[in-house]
């Protein structure tokens, strides 16, 4: 089974190098997929190649004439014509990007960024991140992105998600302004930053509430050490004689491998599914189960999720609502419900492709609409409290 992501020349004697990079062009990429009649039998490509030649011919400055990124851009523009923001292709530098986030290692701001309704918009700041401190906040729209020492000064309207993270993304110590629109401010709001290096984990804990009796766990993302860093923080809870409450923190939290999140919710849930795959191409579905012996079942819970809870935070927040009917607490999630598949392509290239949509266990769809929290709170933003954290606590109190 696949692993899935719920967050990718000349005239003269040159002339001649160019055909050549043309003969071995499929050959060079050396995709493992079977090929495919495409639904279009009648395509021309010689209109490709003309085009091809005549910047080959024509082109006044030959210095910007690099075959192998005139085929990147030839495949982005392919991937991109699809009109789905979350199917990219990643050249080895982005690539290497969004493996660095993965990781939880890299140097930039400290944002996870993404769509809605075609924007580029911010689906979750990092916690104590330089995104958070200069008070970038999820669901605000990114709509400038100016850096003189990178010479970027562009709007972002049609922008592809790997050119917003390279635009972004930088060296420690160096500053990028990012022009924000935010719902509630009539006027764009104009925010520099300064980029570290960021070490994220994936997991952190600390005992809350009256007694310390309760385990705020939070989820910052699904990565490939979600698991073994979860392992260990429950293992702290067991060892709490006095901890008899659970509330698992998705806000901000803006997805990542779905397998974590099957992972982490199966040490809540007895038996049953917990999320379904539905491939669009030909309607099969595939349904993920409790794969284990849950830990703690035991303990009473909620979830806290807000608008930066987006993806794999959805499928664990739909699935302990759906099948132990625990209570969400917050604001309304993100809304992504579609899966990307990671492919490695050639040359430390990348795609990452839309295979499917996943549904809750009930089977709701959340794609653009996210999830509803039962217990609706904001986070007043003019208050040293967590609002939000405080009406967990009070509901798991009551119960």
């Amino acid at each position: 089974m696949g692993i899935f992501l719920l967050t990718a020349v000349f005239s003269g004697g040159y002339f001649l190098g160019v055909e050549g990079y043309r003969l071995n062009w499929e050959n060079a990429l050396k995709v493992k997929i079977d090929r495919q009649v495409p639904p279009d039998k009648n395509v021309d490509f010689s209109l490709f190649w003309r085009v091809w030649d005549t910047l080959s011919a024509r082109y006044f400055d030959k210095t910007k004439l690099i075959p192998s990124e005139m085929v990147y851009g030839a495949i982005q523009g392919m991937v991109a014509s699809l009109g789905d923001p979350y199917t990219v292709f990643l050249k080895p530098s982005e690539n290497k990007i969004v493996q660095e986030d993965l990781n939880g290692s890299f140097e930039g701001v400290g944002i996870q960024i993404g769509f809605r309704a075609a924007r580029l918009v911010v689906i979750a700041p990092l916690p104590d991140s330089p995104a958070e401190e200069a008070g970038i906040r999820a669901g605000d729209f990114i709509i400038h992105i100016k850096d003189e020492n990178k010479d970027i000064d562009m709007g972002t309207g049609g922008i592809a998600l790997p050119d917003a993270v390279a635009a972004i993304r930088g060296k420690a110590g160096t500053k990028v302004t990012l022009t924000l629109a935010r719902e509630g401010s009539e006027e764009p709001i104009a925010v520099e930053v300064k980029r570290a290096k960021l070490e994220v984990p994936s997991v952190t804990l600390e005992f809350v509430g009256e007694g310390k009796k309760v385990a705020h766990l939070r989820v910052i993302k699904f990565s490939s050490e979600t698991a073994s860093e979860w392992d260990e923080k429950v293992s702290e809870i067991l060892k709490n004689p006095d901890a008899d409450s659970v509330i698992i923190d998705l806000r901000n939290n803006p997805g990542g491998y779905l397998q974590a999140a099957v992972d982490v919710a199966s040490d809540f849930i007895e038996t049953g599914k917990i999320v379904v795959v539905e491939e669009k191409s030909d309607g099969s579905k595939n349904e993920f189960k409790v794969e284990k012996l849950g830990k703690l079942m035991k303990y009473k819970m909620v979830v806290l999720v807000n608008e930066g809870s987006a993806s794999a935070s959805e499928i664990l927040a739909g699935a302990l609502r759906d099948q132990k009917k625990i209570q969400l607490v917050g604001t309304k999630t993100f809304g992504k419900g579609t899966i990307q598949e990671p492919i490695e392509i050639q040359g430390g290239s990348g795609l990452h492709i839309t295979t499917a949509r996943w549904l809750t266990p009930d089977g709701t769809w959340v794609n653009e609409e996210g999830l509803e929290p039962d217990v609706k709170i904001e986070d007043d933003e003019k208050t040293q409290t967590d609002e939000q954290l405080q009406k967990a606590i009070e509901i798991l109190s009551n119960f």
